[in-house]
């Protein structure tokens, strides 16, 4: 989206929320684009334990060996 410099002061909340929604936004002086907004990418927060109860193992999911993965952590590969 392009937009000139009024209709950016004007419109500026509605302008970071379509930033934030992905869209590139273009500010422009007499109709020659001067900036791009966008939206800066943060970490996301993690929450330890949110999984909790939503994933399960089978109970003999220690008895089995692998060999290959075995050969894999021993190489240090």
């Amino acid at each position: 989206m392009q937009i000139n410099i009024h209709e950016a002061k004007s419109n500026l909340s509605q302008l970071i929320q379509s930033a934030l929604s992905g869209e590139e936004v273009i500010i422009a002086k007499a109709g020659t684009p001067l900036v791009k907004m966008v939206a800066i990418p943060t970490k996301k927060i993690r929450h330890p334990g949110a999984l909790k109860g939503k994933i399960t193992l089978a109970d003999d999911v220690l008895l089995q060996e692998d060999t290959e993965l075995t050969a894999l952590f021993e190489q240090g590969l």
